[in-house]
């Protein structure tokens, strides 16, 4: 498999929204990108905060960036905040650097995409990024 696709895509975000809603998590906005950066799927559930869908796709595009989970990211905001910081301005400020932009990975290694989960905390939008992939047999990377 060398390609998200729109169905896939559409069943990640479905995934993720289910798990959540098992969670009993607050609203949640997700956002699946393609390899390239593209946006290919949104959502965003009654009741997300107007800048979610900024903050989903911030941490999808900086897993893809980074080629790493935004848990990387995070860890590397709070060891080295001057690096984050350089590569955001670089970014245009695009990457949103805390856990919940997950790499998504066919079962060989290759990435396929990223998926962006916000609303709840970061470990809650990483599980439910986590089970949006699982819904389309990929593997996620957290980094």
């Amino acid at each position: 498999m060398s390609k998200l696709t729109l169905s896939m895509a559409q069943t990640m975000v479905s995934a993720a929204l289910a798990k959540a809603a098992d969670l009993g998590l607050k609203p949640l906005t997700v956002a699946v990108m393609d390899a390239g950066g593209h946006l290919v799927a949104l959502a965003r559930q009654d009741g997300s905060s107007i800048m979610r869908p900024q903050i989903a796709s911030g941490k999808a595009f900086g897993a893809l960036a980074m080629g790493t989970g935004t848990r990387w990211l995070n860890a590397n905001a709070e060891t080295r905040p001057h690096f984050v910081q350089a590569l955001n301005g670089v970014a245009g400020g695009a990457i949103v650097p805390v856990a919940g932009g997950v790499l998504v990975k066919s079962a060989g290694g290759e990435v396929l995409g990223a998926i962006g989960v916000t609303g709840d905390s970061s470990d809650n939008d990483e599980i439910c990024a986590l089970a949006g992939i699982a819904a389309v047999g990929l593997v996620g990377d957290c980094g």
